[in-house]
């Protein structure tokens, strides 16, 4: 054992300090350890002792870390979190099946992936999807799962993100809906406020959807889930807007029809996004090439049958 080695902090206090730090006091931190507040205020002076130098800030509210904190905080939560693949790997082993968690839209998940299991598990035998699904916006860290679609201009810091299409939007109808005449000029005017990029992309108007005989926007229906706004619009009940990335499967076998001439391009791009200091697992990085790729070709074909959608 290296002298460094022996002179490491104890795990007790490592853990302690990790805690306290990610709960943002002591006294949450000490109910997440079965704890009192005193004992973990005492194993985090002893690590401070031990290092010679302040690590949390404290506050009459909670404790924040310094930069020597944050530093150390930092290299801890990389540590955990290899710890926790490396357990994650030898359970998968041990069980013969492998699982990927994925941070996604109900909306993608209904409408594009579903349909694609089949094929999923024909490629993928031994791997399990979990799900962490968003019915709105996509947004939220990505702390928790192996791979989180995302809208994105520049990837965040500590994230790494592979590329799939930019974020096009598109008014989609079954062949069997009627468009009323008026209602081509609304959504020229809707889609033309919203090609001003990030800042208009948002849960309000994600969720908008036309019924039939609407006037100049007026006859709508709201829902809070996404996936419900395009079944509606399968179902031949009226016009919803519709994401590329969730509608490309259905444009692709006429189950949807775009309405000709609005689209929308809002500046971002659907990214698959990672925490970088998590170890990029094998069977990860395969189910994300595989998502890419089959979502790449269905966006492809419907390029090539309406042109305005090509990326």
């Amino acid at each position: 054992m290296s002298i460094r080695r022996q002179t490491f902090p104890s795990m007790n206090g490592l853990v302690t300090f990790e805690a306290a730090v990610r709960c943002g006091s002591f006294a949450l931190a000490a109910a997440e350890l079965n704890v009192t507040p005193p004992a973990v205020s005492r194993m985090v002076a002893r690590l401070e002792s031990g290092l010679k130098t302040r690590l949390l800030i404290r506050a009459p509210h909670g404790v924040v870390p310094n930069e020597p904190g944050r530093i150390l905080f930092d290299a801890i939560a990389r540590g955990f979190s290899g710890i926790e693949a490396a357990i994650r790997e030898i359970e998968d082993r041990r069980d013969g099946v492998e699982t990927v968690t994925l941070s996604l839209s109900t909306g993608f998940t209904t409408h594009w992936l579903m349909p694609r299991l089949p094929a999923f598990k024909a490629s993928f035998p031994g791997v399990d999807l979990r799900f962490d699904l968003i019915m709105g916006a996509l947004a939220g860290p990505v702390h928790d799962v192996d791979l989180g679609m995302r809208f994105i201009t520049v990837p965040e810091a500590g994230h790494e993100s592979v590329a799939i299409m930019p974020e096009t939007i598109v008014p989609v109808r079954s062949p069997s809906f009627q468009l009323d005449p008026g209602m081509t000029g609304a959504l020229a005017s809707l889609l033309a406020v919203r090609q001003g990029g990030v800042s208009t992309v948002n849960h309000d108007w994600s969720t908008l959807f036309l019924t039939h005989g609407a006037d100049a926007m007026g006859d709508t229906m709201i829902f809070t889930d996404y996936a419900i706004v395009v079944q509606a619009a399968i179902l031949g009940q009226g016009v919803a807007l519709g994401w590329l990335n969730v509608v490309a499967r259905w444009l692709r076998v006429g189950v949807l029809r775009p309405i000709d001439g609005h689209v929308a391009r809002t500046g971002r791009v659907c990214h698959l996004v990672r925490r970088s200091d998590r170890p990029l697992r094998p069977v990860v990085g395969r189910v994300r090439d595989w998502l890419v790729s089959e979502l790449q070709d269905d966006v492809a074909a419907v390029g090539r049958e309406f042109p305005a959608l090509a990326p």
